[in-house]
């Protein structure tokens, strides 16, 4: 392989008392979808701003496209593209206009017919943003962030707050990226949009990578194990539930019991005898197959959405 296209090596961060960045390391390959998976505050957002040159590093080394995001000014900006966290425009400023007046900012500019047409806002290309719902108002900073046929696209909880419709719609348009050998970089803490989209995730928590790799790859470290969720008529006593047959771990998540066991059956023989011994009731169980929040848990006794 030659140079990553995105290299970050030992990034810091701090703001104030507030250590945000606590020496991330990644690369990332032209061409790939790569995602920071991570609850809210885990340093994702600093990272991604500092990469896309709005902050400065306290220190470490970072690289898009060969260039220091902060140092190289204009000839940076050309080469990426960028949706943040919140996008907010003039409310009376058109759909056309918006894109037309991004595009004007670069020496390189994609078609604006094929991007009304490509984020379905032909129909919407007249209307004030005021006038566009969450969904449309998304879609236009995607446009907006393509507008410059980029090298590389930022994108910040691209989905956040949005719909499940709507977020289907914006799944798609990073699949289009991929299929079009677009770089992407998302941060995200919903655990099913790192693993349908991305090649490889990094997961994070307070400021540090805690585990990376392809999601295929992350699920195989709780690969053995099946995910049990349990609710119990009345509180189960401390220790009970982490001795049952088959059980590797137990934790308690707002009255669910949550049961990693490699013996799924005698684990649930086990729990149903261990309740009645305690004159409880079993309310609900599920069982799930492992996935990135397994992960997630596993290192660090938490879930992703706490």
């Amino acid at each position: 392989m030659g140079q990553p296209i995105i290299q970050v090596e030992n990034l810091q961060k701090t703001y104030g008392a507030v250590h945000a960045v606590r020496g991330i390391t990644f690369s990332v390959e032209a061409g790939e979808v790569f995602g920071l998976l991570g609850p809210n505050g885990a340093g994702k957002t600093s990272t991604v701003e500092i990469l896309e040159g709005l902050r400065t590093a306290d220190s470490g080394l970072v690289r898009v496209c060969g260039l220091d995001p902060e140092a190289s000014g204009n000839e940076f900006k050309q080469n990426i593209g960028a949706v943040l966290q919140s996008t907010s425009l003039p409310d009376k400023l058109r759909v056309k206009e918006a894109i037309d007046l991004f595009a004007d900012f670069y020496k390189r500019r994609a078609d604006t017919r094929q991007l009304l047409k490509q984020f379905q806002l032909e129909e919407k290309q007249s209307a004030y943003y005021m006038h566009l719902s969450g969904g449309q108002k998304q879609r236009l900073a995607l446009a907006m962030a393509l507008v410059n046929d980029p090298k590389v696209v930022f994108l910040d909880e691209p989905t956040a707050g949005l719909d499940p419709q709507v977020r289907r719609e914006i799944y798609a348009i990073i699949e289009q990226l991929r299929r079009e050998n677009t770089t992407v970089l998302l941060t995200t803490h919903y655990i099913e949009e790192a693993e349908r989209l991305c090649d490889r995730v990094a997961i994070v928590d307070h400021g540090k990578v805690i585990a990376m790799g392809t999601p295929r790859e992350l699920k195989h470290r709780a690969a053995g194990t099946t995910r049990i969720e349990v609710r119990s008529a009345r509180p189960v006593v401390d220790g009970i539930l982490s001795r049952l047959e088959g059980v590797s771990d137990s934790r308690e998540f707002e009255g669910t019991y949550v049961l990693h066991s490699s013996q799924p059956p005698q684990t649930i023989v086990a729990l149903v005898k261990a309740l009645e011994q305690e004159n409880n009731e079993l309310q609900s169980l599920e069982m799930f197959s492992p996935s990135l929040e397994d992960v997630f848990i596993e290192l660090t006794g938490r879930h992703l959405r706490e």
